[in-house]
Formats: C-alpha cells, sequence, structure tokens
C-alpha cells in the first residue's frame, strides 16, 4: 500500500512541476501588471515560497 501512495507523490509533483513552468512561460510573456498578479496568485496557490521575477544579483 506504502507505493501505491508514494507513485501518487511523485505524480503529484510532476504536475505541479509541469503547471508551474507553464505558468512562469506567461508571466514572462504577459504585459500588463494585471494579468502578472492573477498568474502570480495561481502560482502561490501551489507553490507558497514561488519567486517569478527576476532576482537582481
Amino acid at each position: 500500500m506504502g507505493r501505491l501512495e508514494r507513485t501518487r507523490e511523485i505524480a503529484r509533483r510532476r504536475k505541479r512541476r509541469v503547471q508551474l513552468t507553464k505558468i512562469r512561460v506567461k508571466f514572462a510573456a504577459a504585459k500588463t501588471q494585471t494579468e502578472k498578479d492573477a498568474l502570480f496568485a495561481k502560482a502561490r496557490k501551489m507553490s507558497p515560497f514561488i519567486e517569478l521575477e527576476p532576482q537582481a544579483s
């Protein structure tokens, strides 16, 4: 039984990674701040600590 739960966990992680990749692409292409805010809120629901803006170094 434990393996089934592990398989589900791996599938959730893979799906989350794919969804966040799509959101990152859309965020980079977004023109208005409203679009960016909506995409950021959607990403924040999936991953609370996500950073979509490029970090200044």
